[in-house]
This record gives C-alpha cells, sequence and structure tokens, in this order.
C-alpha cells in the first residue's frame, strides 16, 4: 500500500466503534503534532453550522 498523494492525506473514513453506538475518524497525525496534544488527551467537539469543531479541553477553575 503506497502513500497517498498530498491532496488525498486529509479525506478520511468514518468508522463505527463500540458496538456501532459510536462512530470515529482518525486524525492526520501532522496535525496532532502541531497542535501539541497528547495521546488519550481530552478534546471537546461542537458543531458549528455544518462543521464539527474540535478542540483541546480546558478544566474549569
Amino acid at each position: 500500500m503506497g502513500r497517498r498523494a498530498i491532496e488525498e492525506r486529509t479525506i478520511r473514513k468514518l468508522t463505527r466503534t463500540g458496538g456501532g453506538k459510536a462512530v470515529s475518524v482518525t486524525i492526520p497525525i501532522e496535525y496532532v503534532r502541531a497542535l501539541g496534544w497528547k495521546d488519550r488527551q481530552k478534546v471537546v467537539v461542537r458543531k458549528v453550522g455544518q462543521r464539527l469543531v474540535v478542540e483541546d479541553w480546558k478544566k474549569k477553575i
């Protein structure tokens, strides 16, 4: 299996997990590294119009 073309690297498929009750999508490792995120880090997913926004979770003080 060869490497994907640059324009296709950000195309991802949705995958059913947890017995079909949840859906997951992989995020390109380049983006995770650029954001400084770590493995098993908490994130927040929000729906804004027709888009999903994934942000770092901030602990409330």
